[in-house]
């Protein structure tokens, strides 16, 4: 899988780059800034971007910025964005569209490689990625402006964790109940939110960040 790190770290970005090569990915190019970033997508052409939130010349949302430009310019190519908070603005900006490719990690699941190789690979394949702190605040903050009243506490924890991209069978691990039993409780969620069952992970993602963002 073809790989474009941005990120203005020089320590961070060589690690990450040596980091990706050892797990396999093809690392085409590594880049300081946001301008360089939009640059190397379209002379390398990669698969998949692994892009900091904030970059120069203002660290503010620079990274944020080119990553929704990647999307709309080059939807075929996947975003994985890093941060060192979680941001709910610019977690909201980027999930706001399609989250088919996308994913917002904090940078200190880095460290967890595995997990974060792991995360890397789902994004590139068209899935979703989100740290499970990004969806806890996305998830109180629509609580605070929409309580979800008429959801019961597990299927609140069965909605976090199909935010977070996990498949009925994760759930049913995750929580210790049958695959039968998430099913039902996905189908009240989508029932008592008013919106519409979806068949693949990404879709579902999709729909639960629809809602949050409604």
């Amino acid at each position: 899988m073809r790989v474009v790190i941005a990120e203005d770290s020089v320590l961070l970005r060589e690690g990450l780059a040596r980091l990706l090569v050892e797990a396999g990915f093809d690392v085409v190019d590594a880049v300081p800034d946001a301008e360089s970033l939009l640059r190397s997508v379209g002379d390398r052409q990669p698969e998949v971007v692994v892009a900091d939130v904030r970059m120069p010349p203002t660290h503010t949302d620079e990274g944020l910025r080119a990553a929704l430009v990647i999307r709309r310019r080059w939807p075929r190519v996947a975003v994985l964005v890093l941060s060192q908070y979680v941001e709910e603005r610019y977690a909201s900006e980027l999930l706001a569209g399609d989250t088919r490719g996308v994913g917002y990690l904090l940078k200190d699941r880095v460290a967890d490689v595995e997990a974060f190789v792991d995360a890397l690979h789902r994004v590139g394949d068209g899935g979703t990625a989100l740290d499970p702190e990004v969806v806890s605040q996305l998830l109180a903050r629509s609580r605070r402006r929409d309580p979800m009243s008429g959801l019961t506490p597990r299927e609140r924890e069965v909605l976090q964790l199909m935010a977070e991209g996990r498949s009925n069978a994760g759930i049913a691990t995750q929580l210790v109940v049958t695959e039968g039993a998430v099913e039902k409780h996905v189908s009240g969620i989508f029932t008592k939110l008013d919106l519409p069952p979806a068949e693949s992970d990404h879709r579902r993602v999709l729909a639960v960040l629809r809602y949050l963002e409604g």
